[in-house]
Formats: C-alpha cells, sequence, structure tokens
C-alpha cells in the first residue's frame, strides 16, 4: 500500500559502557522512567506513527526482551495480519556480521520482506529515548527524493533511518558483492552513488549509551519541561502492564519530587529519585538523587545517594552509598549489601 511503513528494531547491540545493567538483560529492555522499557519509545513511536507491522531483531539476552513484548498486546500488534515478529539470529550468522542495521541478519529473514505490504521501512535502535512522528520523517523523504534519510538531533546522527523497502532489500541481498555489511556503512561511504538526506528532530531526545547518561537522563524525567515533551496524552507511551496495589505511603515516609511506581512501601524519606514498582523503603532511610529498580529491598536507616540499584536489590539496616552526580555506584541486579550479606 502506498505511503505505508513498516518498522525495524534493531535490538542487538550491545554497550561495554552500559555493561553494568546488562549483564543479565539485553539493553533494549533496561528499565527507564519508573515503569518503562528502553524498548517501549521506540515501539511505541512506530504504532503511534500508523506503523502495524514491526520486526524486532535481537541478540544477547533475550529471554527478557521476549517476555517484556509478548505477543505485542500491549501496543495493539497482536494482529491477523501484520502485527509484531521476532527474528533472533540464526546458526549461521556470527559477531562479526551482527550488529545495528545487519544485512545479514536481514537477509536471513527474506521472506517477512517478501511477504510484506509496505513501501517504507525505518530501522531504528532501542537507545533513544524520544517521542517523534515517523510519518514527519516519510514527508521529508519524499520532498527531498532521497534514497535514506537519517534522522538527527542537533546534526547528530540518531542511528534512525527510513528508505523504500525495495532499496533496502536490494541493499542487504546484494551486501556480499558491494561490501556492505550494514545499513550504517551504506551512509558513511562518501563515494556511494546514493542520496542521502537529513531529517532533524527538534523534540526532547536521550541516547542511552552509557551509565552516566542513562543516570542523567533518568533524573532529568524529574522536571515538568522534560516529562512534558516525553509522555503526551495524544501519543503515548505503551509498556507492559504489571498488575500492583498502589503505592502505600507510612506514617513518617516523605517524598518530594521524585516518581513512584505502583506496589511499593515508603517508611523513609525520597527526594529527587525514580522509585520502580514494588520497592521497599526502610524507616528512616533517605533516598536522594538515586534509582532503584524492581522489588528492591532497602532496610531501615540507610543512606543512598547518586545510587543505581538494579532489579532486586537488597540492602540492610544503617548502609551508607554515596556516589558522585557525575559518577554513580552501581549495585547490579539481586546485589545484597550491609548486615544481610552474612545473614
Amino acid at each position: 500500500m502506498k505511503d505505508t511503513i513498516m518498522g525495524l528494531i534493531d535490538a542487538s547491540t550491545m554497550s561495554e559502557s552500559l555493561e553494568e545493567l546488562t549483564i543479565k538483560r539485553s539493553l533494549s529492555v533496561i528499565p527507564f522512567g519508573g515503569r518503562y522499557r528502553l524498548i517501549d519509545f521506540v515501539l511505541s513511536n512506530m504504532v503511534n506513527s500508523g506503523i502495524n507491522s514491526v520486526a524486532v531483531f535481537p541478540k544477547y539476552h533475550y529471554r527478557s526482551l521476549m517476555d517484556h513484548i509478548g505477543s505485542g498486546k500491549q501496543w495493539d500488534l497482536n494482529r491477523k495480519r501484520d502485527g509484531l515478529f521476532i527474528f533472533p539470529p540464526t546458526e549461521q550468522e556470527d559477531d562479526k556480521t551482527m550488529g545495528f542495521g545487519s544485512f545479514s541478519h536481514m537477509e536471513a529473514n527474506l521472506d517477512y520482506f517478501l511477504r510484506s505490504s509496505q513501501e517504507y521501512v525505518v530501522v531504528a535502535n532501542c537507545q533513544v529515548v524520544a517521542n517523534l512522528d515517523y510519518r514527519d520523517v516519510l514527508r521529508r523523504h519524499k520532498d527531498t527524493g532521497a534514497d535514506i534519510t537519517c534522522i538527527r538531533k542537533n546534526g547528530r546522527s540518531l542511528h534512525m533511518y527510513l528508505l523504500k523497502k525495495e532499496f533496502l532489500m536490494k541493499l542487504f541481498c546484494q551486501y556480499k558483492e558491494s561490501g556492505y555489511s550494514y545499513l550504517s556503512d551504506v551512509i558513511k561511504d562518501k563515494h556511494a552513488f546514493y542520496k542521502i538526506e537529513s531529517y532533524e528532530y527538534t523534540g526532547y531526545v536521550a541516547y542511552i549509551n552509557s551509565i552516566e547518561a542513562y543516570y542523567f537522563h533518568s533524573l532529568e524525567l524529574l522536571k515538568p519541561e522534560i516529562w512534558k515533551q516525553l509522555f503526551t496524552s495524544e501519543r503515548p507511551i505503551y509498556t507492559k502492564v504489571k498488575d500492583e496495589p498502589p503505592t502505600r505511603y507510612v506514617d513518617g515516609g516523605m517524598v518530594a519530587n521524585s516518581f513512584i511506581a505502583n506496589g511499593c512501601t515508603i517508611h523513609g524519606h525520597v527526594e529527587n529519585s525514580i522509585i520502580f514498582r514494588g520497592v521497599t523503603v526502610g524507616k528512616g532511610t533517605v533516598i536522594k538523587n538515586s534509582i532503584v529498580m524492581q522489588k528492591s529491598q532497602i532496610a531501615d536507616g540507610c543512606l543512598i545517594e547518586n545510587v543505581i540499584c538494579d532489579k532486586d536489590v537488597r540492602i540492610g539496616s544503617n548502609v551508607h552509598l554515596k556516589g558522585d552526580s557525575a559518577s554513580p555506584i552501581v549495585l547490579k541486579k539481586g546485589t545484597t549489601q550491609g548486615a544481610l550479606m552474612n545473614s
């Protein structure tokens, strides 16, 4: 159908700078913003742009990714026609042929492209947190007559591209002869005879490529001028729904300028922080400028400042952890700290 778009989400990227958060999970499902995963943003952007055929190309630790997105129901992608598709790497593919925009990964799933009726393709990654409409990119693409349109922010590539499906298929079906292994190779080749144009996105963008970036952009959401750009009623960000009771604020508990997800129990003081679902904050405990992920338990009398606690972290009584705003402390998933270590 004319002017319709299909979406390709590359979830194969790994980053050594995010290793502490990706030891047991894909980068695409790093928790973000109190209740979301990174993939929720690009997936919601596609759905809100009228894209109803989305293919996800994972690589590492993708069990948690598949558990999160499931059949695509939360994004209205559990359809009889089109919908959500997941294409893990084949046995023939290795580290040398896998990566963002891998042509070998696309070629291995050629049937998906042949069966799709859409005319255009958006190729996107999971590291960009934004709320954008790919239909605006398509208009720019058509107006300029480009072969490939690269989405940028302040001149910097966001590693998101729009092009015709037939052109993309030509590129990945001929990659062994052309020498291009990835879509980025085509973009970088100054001698390629292709017209490459840019679409400059003017809205809010967070590019999550390091622990420092994750920490900074997470707490940046606490600014009203930021979250109002990212979370809008017209273009909602969808995620997997969890059935949790409302958060319980016990006498003496206090919260200031923070996101608190459901299912928590707050006895202590939480300030300028993001607390995910099911977290317990003990009596007399103070949490400042920190991120505490799902089901973590922080006992009484603790001081937690400039810290990222991954999922299922347990901290015993009277533990003091104070990182630096430019280099936060990271407690890995399932870590136990304090007196609990000897219990």
